[in-house]
């Protein structure tokens, strides 16, 4: 990093932590973290660049293959924009039920058909429409909500469909878990199996030098025992020759 300005390497980088996280199941904002942390940067000024670095690419096809980046990994969430008439008929709807007896949260998880994402959306939107709207004067007269025996058919698919969603989350919560767990496990017993190795790579180490140097003092000791047969042959034989002359 020069001067704030970002290196394609850099650049690179950035897109393939994103990609890593994303594969993880991980926020994205851990990514922009990680790499505030690695290039000294600042986690929003990371996020911006990110998202803004998208368009670039998108215009600037040489330099998105020199990249090697697949754009396609990288798709921003596109915002969706209520019409005029969108809101209106959506206020209509959950003004009914919440005067039918529901509560504006239960209204808005019926209407998203268990989605907790758009009922999300539909309860912000609605509140937020409810706090521009003027007070309306009721002369004084209380209006009682109408209370409801019994849980409609589409409440109950509603409510069966959330938990579902949230039975998927909590099992893909449990497996990831269970993946890390046995990858940390696998790690340790890696960890574990080279120490190991280079254990008995020293212990191999040792034996060879003690092999070789056994084996050049018993090389050693052949040559002696040889030079002092030779010599006891040699002393035997002027033994030899001196009776011989003294027998003659």
């Amino acid at each position: 990093m020069k001067n704030g300005l970002w290196e394609n390497k850099e650049v690179k980088d950035l897109f393939d932590s994103i990609e890593r996280i994303k594969r993880e199941g991980q926020p994205l904002r851990k990514a922009f973290m990680e790499h505030a942390r690695k290039y000294s940067r600042q986690p929003n000024s990371v996020r911006n660049y990110y998202y803004h670095e998208i368009d670039n690419l998108e215009e600037d096809k040489v330099r998105l293959k020199n990249l090697g980046i697949d754009l396609d990994k990288h798709k921003k969430n596109s915002i969706q924009y209520f019409s005029k008439e969108e809101e209106e008929k959506l206020m209509l709807k959950i003004d009914k039920l919440v005067n039918e007896g529901y509560s504006v949260r239960k209204a808005c998880l019926t209407l998203s058909n268990g989605d907790v994402n758009q009922m999300l959306r539909f309860q912000n939107k609605y509140r937020n429409f409810k706090s521009k709207q003027k007070p309306i004067k009721t002369d004084n007269i209380i209006k009682f909500s109408k209370k409801k025996d019994k849980i409609s058919d589409a409440e109950l698919q509603a409510l069966f469909m959330g938990l579902v969603r949230l039975v998927k989350r909590s099992a893909t919560d449990e497996v990831n878990e269970q993946v890390k767990n046995t990858m940390e496990r696998a790690n340790q017993e890696l960890r574990k199996t080279i120490v190991a190795l280079n254990s008995k790579e020293k212990e191999y180490k040792e034996l060879k030098d003690a092999f070789i140097k056994i084996k050049e003092e018993n090389s050693k000791l052949v040559k002696d025992i040889f030079k002092l047969k030779c010599d006891k042959a040699g002393k035997l034989r002027e033994k030899f020759n001196k009776s011989n002359m003294s027998e003659n």
